[in-house]
């Protein structure tokens, strides 16, 4: 029988057997309240307590779809949220161009967003004016507005990390297992947009200073765990990346233009720079227990 892995666990052949009597004793259960069994039975569950409901069933599901187990006929079709998304519409806001040193537009104020009447704001602003536009994220992430003198000046988006960075996990030098189990424990900047019509030297290195120290107490609050590492992508073509350098973020190697999906050796995408910042220095310690 061949070895089925997801989601980083290898799930055995004692374990199917386990699903197997898990369908037949509630043969009556639906697909997600299965899933939830499950989940209490192998005490699969998330960092803040909660099951991990959605990849348990992506589980069952692959395995389904392979013919190892029979789940129950979909009993209900919720509506793709994703699909049915609208894009955030255009807000007002002071446009004029503001053109200073740092020190004439202080105090610079950051605002964790996500979850507040702000939010709105924040999506209209990267769908409107950063280049890769809005992206709704999926799983933990934050989100940072930026205000001086009354309005926005930029944001920041975070999220969590790819599971597999090769020049990132060789920079930390933990283990297979430790990525896998920490891995919630490093952030990705997805996104870092100063409003077009802001031109304030030192700006950007001055944000990403401010959010590095906020950043971990602000992940505890919102996910009930901190963050310890720091990592984004640079497109070189479009950008040198000089803010974050002068933020102290390291050079930690490049993408293989693969993409995670891809399944041959040519590049497929434009090759990145894999920058990173420790926001403790304990990380390597922390991320490697």
């Amino acid at each position: 029988m061949p070895e089925w892995r997801y989601r980083g666990r290898v799930v055995t052949t004692e374990e199917i057997d386990f699903i197997h009597r898990l369908i037949t004793e509630h043969p009556t259960a639906s697909r997600r309240r299965l899933s939830e069994k499950l989940c209490e039975a192998w005490q699969w569950k998330q960092a803040n307590g909660a099951l991990r409901d959605m990849v348990c069933r992506g589980l069952l599901l692959m395995l389904h779809r392979a013919g190892e187990i029979e789940l129950p006929a979909i009993r209900y079709r919720p509506p793709n949220p994703l699909a049915q998304r609208k894009r955030p519409q255009p807000m007002l806001i002071d446009t004029t161009p503001l053109t200073c040193a740092l020190s004439d537009i202080r105090p610079i104020l950051l605002e964790q967003a996500r979850k507040t009447a702000d939010e709105p704001l924040f999506n209209s602003l990267m769908e409107q004016h950063h280049y890769l536009g809005y992206e709704q994220p999926v799983g933990e992430h934050l989100k940072y507005l930026v205000w001086a003198q009354g309005r926005p000046i930029a944001c920041m988006a975070w999220s969590s990390a790819p599971r597999h960075l090769g020049s990132r996990d060789r920079y930390i030098g933990w283990s297979a297992e430790a990525r896998r189990r920490n891995i919630r424990f490093v952030a990705y900047n997805t996104r870092f947009l100063i409003l077009p019509w802001i031109k304030v030297p030192h700006l950007a290195s001055h944000i990403l200073g401010r959010v590095a120290a906020m950043l971990p107490a602000d992940w505890k609050r919102m996910y009930s765990h901190p963050v310890y590492f720091a990592e984004t992508f640079i497109d070189p073509g479009r950008f040198r990346g000089t803010c974050y350098r002068a933020a102290n973020w390291v050079l930690m190697g490049r993408t293989t233009g693969r993409g995670k999906a891809s399944n041959s050796y040519i590049p497929n995408r434009s090759i990145k720079e894999i920058l990173g910042l420790a926001l403790t220095r304990r990380f390597r310690e922390l991320l490697s227990e």
